[in-house]
This record gives structure tokens, sequence and C-alpha cells, in this order.
């Protein structure tokens, strides 16, 4: 028989497929028994169903309200620049993109406390208050009578909406991994239809009240928009729980346990302390920066398109009430783009490869936009464009949560996700000045989807080689150490946590 090499020592792994085994070591006794229940606990298949049926009715539809009226409240911008605002207020494009662009400098500003604060603060009462404060500030927007007042109100709108841009972090205390995408598809495909229902609105409204009490049309728009966002937040404030431990209605007890039992299961901890050393540690690792790429590319096409879809597709040559009304057909189609691409994703498990495979329809897409000016085919390749792009931002996001856990290091991730990407999306904002064909945007753009997916393919590589060194080194005496640390201290550096690809 062959030696033993000394540098290995005798461990019993902890199988990587069960999460319940890496939840910290370092909690109270409650949270120890429940960890040892989750790793044992045998389900019953029918209150498992039962309550995650409970959870889409009860937790979905108000995080998907929320995203909806976060997105109208972001995309109503352009509704209003052809619905009279830029006549109004004597607005260039330079002007209507800094509007656009000081949106997502205040998101990005206040992103991170945004996302890391939720359990300190309470998602029902983060996610209420900021929608009450945008939802206001957007009624007084029709009060504006000049870009710099514009500036302003738009500066702090997307303050206020970076309080709720923690949402798909928020769904990750609820769902377990392969149900997770899915989810989180329902709630980014609010900001496609929300998109089209922007697009409804402004035609209805250019159409029937522009003009109405001495308004134009804009004026309206922001003044409707604003008012629904405020009633709605008190909804959220009184129905959304907390946390799996603070649920205090429609679930029996059994039912609460068993969806604390799931929450451990995806690496979640009732500690809501946040780690400030392990916000900036995960800068240090080279496939946060792949997830990087891929997400800063997807921010500049998404932020572009949304900004600028109706000037878009008026720049093909329909009138501006057709345009409001053929803006609903393109989100229509970046809404199947997502519920298709994340519903592969959760049946396949394939997170890599269906991301890249998602990014292949813009750069063809975008191909088309720069090369043909025929005006049927260019809407179309605007349509092909948004089924492609849209998926591309729950794809990467809910693969990245999958990819780094513990509370502190997870939350930073996803506010990361809305900081370095936003950047990229304020460049995509000032990329397109040039109409109508906006030649120098749809290049840029297209460089941005061929990074996503050499970027994606890239990062599905790397993490299959962080797996197999792991495996490699699994009764390593370095193994053996990172094993007496928890989930919390180490994340997914642990050894007995694997990658999914």
């Amino acid at each position: 028989m062959a030696s033993k090499n000394p540098d290995m020592i005798e461990v019993n792994p902890v199988d990587y497929r069960d999460p319940a085994a890496l939840l910290p070591t370092t909690s109270d006794s409650s949270q120890d028994s429940m960890t040892k229940e989750a790793e044992h606990e045998e389900v019953d298949p029918k209150l498992a169903r039962r309550v995650k049926w409970k959870l889409d009715l009860f937790i979905l539809p108000l995080m998907a309200s929320v995203y909806f009226f976060a997105t109208m409240g972001k995309s109503d911008l352009g509704n209003a620049k052809i619905a009279g605002l830029t006549e109004e207020l004597a607005l260039s494009p330079g002007d209507y993109s800094n509007a656009a662009t000081v949106f997502l400098v205040a998101t990005v500003v206040f992103q991170l406390p945004g996302t890391l604060l939720i359990k300190k603060i309470h998602p029902n009462r983060q996610f209420a208050g900021a929608m009450l404060t945008w939802g206001f500030l957007t009624a007084m927007t029709v009060l504006a009578k000049n870009g710099g007042q514009l500036l302003a109100i738009r500066f702090l709108i997307g303050g206020a909406e970076a309080f709720v841009q923690g949402g798909v972090f928020y769904l990750s205390f609820w769902y377990q991994y392969s149900e997770y995408a899915t989810r989180g598809a329902i709630v980014a495909s609010m900001s496609t239809i929300a998109g089209a229902f922007n697009g409804l609105i402004a035609y209805a409204i250019v159409k029937d009240l522009d003009g109405a009490n001495g308004w134009r049309a804009w004026r309206w728009i922001f003044l409707i928009e604003g008012i629904v966002p405020i009633a709605f937040s008190f909804v959220v404030l009184f129905l959304l729980p907390s946390s799996p431990r603070e649920v205090t209605w429609g679930f029996t007890e059994a039912e609460k346990q068993h969806i604390i039992r799931r929450a451990a299961r995806a690496h979640n901890t009732s500690e809501p302390r946040v780690e400030l050393k392990q916000i900036w540690k995960v800068m240090l690792d080279l496939h946060f920066w792949l997830f990087i790429l891929v997400s800063c590319g997807g921010a500049f096409c998404q932020s572009s398109l949304s900004n600028f879809l109706p000037d878009i597709i008026a720049g093909f040559g329909y009138s501006d009430v057709n345009a409001q009304l053929f803006t609903t057909i393109v989100y229509a189609c970046g809404c199947v783009g997502i519920l298709f691409f994340s519903r592969l994703a959760d049946k396949t498990n394939a997170r890599g490869i269906i991301l890249a495979v998602s990014t292949v329809g813009a750069v063809v897409g975008y191909a088309v936009l720069i090369w043909v000016h025929h005006r049927d085919v260019r809407f179309a390749a605007t349509c092909l464009v948004a089924f492609s792009v849209y998926p591309n931002t729950v794809l990467q996001v809910t693969w990245a949560a999958m990819s780094f856990v513990g509370y502190t290091r997870r939350g930073s991730v996803i506010a990361f996700f809305n900081i370095f990407p936003h950047l990229f999306a304020i460049s995509g904002t000032q990329a397109y000045q040039d109409p109508p064909y906006y030649s120098i945007g749809n290049a840029t753009a297209l460089g941005m989807s061929v990074l996503m997916l050499l970027s994606s393919i890239g990062l599905r590589f790397y993490l299959g080689y962080l797996n197999k060194k792991k495996r490699e080194n699994q009764f390593s005496e370095h193994a053996a150490f990172m094993r007496g640390k928890s989930i919390e201290e180490i994340g997914d550096h642990h050894p007995d946590f694997f990658y999914t690809l």
C-alpha cells in the first residue's frame, strides 16, 4: 500500500451538495439546533409545495409590484421626453442625457447602504419608505420650470430608488437556489412590463390629456406615475414580511419552521450584523470582477434602451404617438426573454452557458441597427435586442447570489452589481446623443454585448477551475483549518462549498 503524504490529513469532508452543513458555527444554540435539523430534515412533500405556493402568493407579488413601480419611475423620463418635456423646458440632447445620468449617479451613491441595511431597517419599512419618497418627488416634477430643477428632482428620485434595488437580495432570504432564477425573473420582468405600461399610459395621456388644464402631456405623466406608488407603499408596509423568522400571518407554525430551514439551506442566517471587512474582501476575487464585466455590459445596454427607446423608435420614422405605443411591443419581447432564459437556467442549472447564449441575440440585433436602415428591420432588431439584453440582470445576479455566500458578502456583491454597472449605465445615457440612428451608441452597445458574451464564458470555466482546485485539496491541512471557520467568516472560500456552473 502506498504511504500517505505527510501533507495530507484524514478528514471526512462534508458533502458540498448539502448547503445546511455550511451554516455559521458561531451562532447561538437555537441556530445550531436549527442547523442540525436542516441537515437531517425529512420534508413532507405536501408541506413543501404548500409553503412554496404561499411564498409565491404572498412574497412574490409584493416584490414584483415594488420593482414595477421603481421601473416606471426610472423610465417615465423617456416617455416624457417626446410628450413635450424637451420643448417646454428647452432641453438640449445633452440636458436630457444629464437628467438621465444624475438618476444613475444617485443610485450609485446610495446603493451599498440601500442593500446592506435591509435587515436593520426591515424590508417592509425600507421598501415602503422608498416608494413613498420617490412617488412624492415624481409627482412634484410637474412643478419643474427648467433643466436645473429637473436635474435636482431626478437625483433625489434616483437616491430613493436605490433603497429597493436590494429586492433580489431579499428574495434570497426565502427561496432555494433551484427556485431563485425563476422568481428573480418574475420580479425582474416587471422592468419590461412597467416599460410597456409606461408606453400605454403615455400613449393615452398624449392622445387625450395633452393641453388639459393648461398642462402639456409630460406633466400628467409624472403626476399620475407619482401618485400610484405613494398609495401602494402602504400595502407593502403592512403586508411584506421582513424575514423568515418574522412571519406573522398566513403561515402555520410548521410552515414557518419549514421556511426557516429552507432559508438555512440557501446559506442564510438570522444574523443581520454587517461585517465591514467582508464588504471589500469580495473585490480580491477574480470571479467577482468577471461577474462585474458581465453586469456592466448589461447595464450599459439596458439603461440606454430604457431611457431612449421612445426616441429611438421615433427615429425609425414613426410618429411620436405611435412611438409611445410601439415601445410596448419591445418591452413585451424583453419580458418573454427574461422568463424564458431564467426558467431555462433553473431547469438546466447551466448558469454560465445560458447567460452566454442569451447575449447572442444582442450581438446580432445591435449589428443590424448599425448597418441596416430599413425601418421595419430596425424595429425587429430592437425587439431582438430587448429579448436578449433584459435577461442579463436576473441571470447574472441570481448566479452571483449562489456564488457568494454569507450575509455581508452576498449583500455586498449584489450592491456592487448595482454600483459598478451603473457607472457604465451612465456612459450609456451619454453615448446616445446622435439621433436619429444613434450609430455611436449602438456601436458601443455592440462592443458591450461582445464583452458580456466572452466574460460569461470565461466566468463559467474559471469557476469550474476553482471547483477542481477544491476537490484536489479536500484532504489538505489548509482545508481542515478552513472547516473550523463559519460560512459568514470565509463565505464561498469554504472548502466544502462548490460553485454552480
